[in-house]
């Protein structure tokens, strides 16, 4: 029975996720069509996407808020009924402050999911939430397939990007529909055991708050996500700057990116029973450096495909690992998951606003070559928690 109802909430997390994916990726995927149609430089399109990465920031706060007053299942519900709404709005593509308000509410739903589906993942899963969150994180790769390959096939098909969005709309709407028919009662439970078990009057455990081994894994992803960002958001419109592909081919490329990606993340949920988090990470850092490396140096389309179809494996994993690594840190903790969830929110916020000025300056392309700090930082911070966690044991 206990199983059952494990099931009933990992599944409508995993749709949640999928749909997330399809609804973040689709801005990359359209935002082409946007600058065109609004005429917006490259520094406002970057602001689109920093507001984005700022909503995402503002969950962290504001979602743990709504979840006190209301409950998780009904904040969830209320969050995710703007995504539709939001939507609509930019399809119609209002002046540029509307604009950017409404990236920020969109953004607020992304972050707001991430926050209760891991912290559920991590609750209900206990030590064997590594393989989970790594099939979780399978889902938003499904779903971020999906978006710019529907995108490329509905534009070949005569479709414009506003019947792109509208079908997103749909799926969003029935996100709501279903974490708002969650039965939560055994979050609650789960989350009453371990706080009785951890001898707390209250739900926050602040005790990785004093550690360096969380710090370290938040500013891996804090990097790690202004990388993947600037991938979901500036992609598209690099590959098409760089003269080597059509559009459609740069978009259905970023596509089945996403589609390694899952294929990545069920690796890297296999690869947890054997190898420890750390080791994990630190091998997928190094992988994703050496194809970045590559990406960003070639004018060779078969170079350029293989490239960003390995960095797309090898950053698979990353995110669902690093969260994994931190469970026993903030156990359980909807504070401790909204702490790291902020931290790399802020990698996000200023990567692609920092890519988007200088694009202006030298175009898309030269900018992009500033994410090579992303990138080293990715690999420093991942051989510090590989050291550290070697020196306990």
């Amino acid at each position: 029975m206990k199983t059952d109802k494990y099931n009933h909430i990992f599944l409508r997390c995993c749709y949640g996720y999928a749909v997330s994916g399809m609804a973040v990726l689709v801005i990359g995927a359209i935002l082409p069509s946007i600058i065109t149609e609004a005429g917006i430089s490259f520094l406002a399109a970057g602001s689109l996407l920093s507001g984005m990465a700022i909503g995402n920031l503002s969950a962290s706060f504001l979602f743990p808020v709504l979840v006190s007053w209301l409950g998780r299942k009904r904040a969830i519900f209320f969050i995710t009924l703007c995504a539709p709404v939001c939507l609509f709005i930019l399809s119609i593509l209002p002046p540029f402050p509307i604009m950017y308000g409404v990236m920020l509410i969109y953004g607020l739903v992304r972050g707001s999911i991430t926050i209760l589906n891991n912290s559920a993942v991590n609750d209900i899963y206990g030590s064997k939430a590594t393989g989970k969150l790594n099939l979780l994180h399978c889902f938003f790769a499904v779903g971020a397939f999906l978006a710019p390959f529907l995108t490329a096939v509905l534009m070949k098909l005569g479709f414009n990007w506003r019947h792109v969005l509208y079908l997103i709309l749909i799926l969003t709407a029935a996100t709501a529909a279903l974490y708002g028919t969650m039965d939560d009662t055994l979050l609650n439970e789960t989350s009453n055991r371990i706080n009785k078990d951890k001898g707390k009057k209250d739900s926050q455990d602040r005790s990785f708050l004093k550690s360096y081994s969380f710090y370290g894994i938040a500013f891996i992803l804090f990097f790690y996500l202004g990388l993947e960002n600037c991938i979901n958001g500036w992609f598209v419109t690099y590959l098409q700057n760089t003269n080597v592909m059509s559009a459609t081919y740069a978009t259905a490329l970023v596509s089945f990116t996403w589609l390694v990606i899952m294929a990545g993340r069920l690796i890297c949920a296999a690869l947890s029973k054997k190898l420890d988090k750390s080791t994990i990470i630190l091998i997928l850092s190094l992988g994703s450096a050496a194809c970045f490396f590559l990406l960003i140096s070639t004018k060779n389309l078969t170079l350029i495909t293989a490239a960003l179809l390995g960095l797309g494996f090898f950053l698979s994993g990353i995110y669902p690992t690093c969260i994994a690594n931190a469970g026993p840190m903030i156990k359980g903790s909807t504070l401790g998951m909204s702490v790291l969830t902020a931290i790399s929110a802020m990698g996000g916020i200023i990567t692609p606003q920092i890519i988007g000025g200088i694009a202006d300056r030298i175009g898309i392309v030269g900018s992009i070559g500033v994410l090579n700090i992303n990138v080293f930082m990715v690999i420093f911070l991942s051989f510090l928690n590989f050291r550290n966690h070697h020196k306990k044991k």
